[in-house]
């Protein structure tokens, strides 16, 4: 993952931040969540699909680990989703090489008009560039943090939304990119390759799982599950979507989570996000755990390194993540 923009847009935040215009929405959410019964996110169970995902090993496209990844994860989503929608896609890398991907949707609640999008990367990175040993560099990574994490996240919101659907008038739409992850190395970076990140997000932006689709907003999940994490309002997502940051962070904030969500202002991130809603035209945050504290200036500590394997994932991280997503969906009534 991902491009970092030059910080200089950082200091446009405060003056542009704020463009995007919010719709006519009913946020008394505190009043409203006491009244609904949510289903309890368990952190544990979130760790273990993110086990589960490693234990494939690295996830790097046109690898037999990356195909049996995908066959388990649409078998799990297909035990909970109304319906499963597998986008078949043929993409070019940096390289030139012509990869297969696939985009995995799984839909609940098609009727409802009233919809939210969210998503993940399920494919794991190809090189281990940011190894602090050399040798290591062109390895591939576990990916259990960048990646797995959100993935395991939505996978176990699926399940849970299986037990208790948000309500009838309520669709939720997860969306697992293929590709987001196989950007040039970083001894091969170049200007302007910021079009080869997300490549599957690119793709379904552009051909979504239905024709016409839209949702009233998307929430992007990207290195959730880190101990301590702090989410800050990453750039993008406070440019395009302002108003559903600050729906997202008041509602982490009344569960008593300012820890991890920060109202510091976030690094512009070239993530999935960025063409959905520039191409796709729906409103999408990114909660990503970013740390200019880093050896790598940006990024949590292990990012692009084999370190970041299931030993740096906390479950009490990724419960905090699903718990406020779970207020929000049940908030959208």
């Amino acid at each position: 993952m991902k491009k970092i923009f030059p910080f200089i847009l950082v200091l446009l935040l405060a003056s542009c931040g704020n463009n995007s215009t919010k719709p006519k929405t009913d946020d008394s959410s505190v009043q409203a969540q006491l009244q609904v019964s949510l289903p309890v996110f368990e952190g544990d169970s979130a760790y273990a699909y993110v086990a589960a995902q490693t234990r494939f090993g690295p996830r790097v496209p046109g690898t037999q680990a990356h195909q049996a990844c995908a066959d388990w994860l649409i078998r799990r989503l297909d035990e909970w989703a109304d319906t499963v929608v597998i986008q078949p896609f043929k993409t070019r890398v940096y390289n030139k090489t012509i990869f297969d991907g696939q985009n995995i949707v799984a839909i609940f609640n098609p009727k409802a008009t009233k919809r939210i999008v969210l998503a993940s990367h399920w494919d794991s990175r190809p090189f281990a560039d940011h190894d602090p040993v050399e040798a290591n560099r062109r390895k591939p990574i576990d990916g259990a943090n960048d990646g797995a994490s959100g993935v395991g996240v939505l996978m176990e919101l699926a399940r849970l939304l299986r037990q208790q659907p948000p309500g009838s008038g309520i669709g939720v739409d997860i969306v697992l990119f293929d590709l987001e992850d196989y950007g040039p190395h970083a001894d091969e970076r170049f200007n302007g390759d910021e079009n080869f990140w997300a490549l599957g997000s690119q793709y379904w932006s552009r051909n979504p799982h239905l024709p016409g689709y839209k949702a009233n907003f998307g929430i992007l999940l990207d290195m959730v599950g880190a101990p301590q994490a702090v989410f800050p309002r990453e750039y993008f997502s406070q440019l395009y979507a302002s108003w559903v940051v600050d729906k997202v962070w008041r509602t982490a904030q009344n569960a008593g989570y300012d820890a991890y969500f920060s109202n510091q202002a976030g690094l512009p991130i070239s993530d999935d996000h960025v063409p959905v809603n520039q191409i796709a035209g729906i409103p999408m945050i990114n909660i990503i755990h970013q740390d200019q504290n880093s050896s790598n200036g940006t990024f949590y500590e292990h990012w692009h390194t084999l370190n970041d394997n299931l030993s740096q994932i906390d479950p009490n991280t990724l419960k905090v993540v699903g718990d406020v997503l779970l207020k929000v969906i049940f908030d959208m009534r």
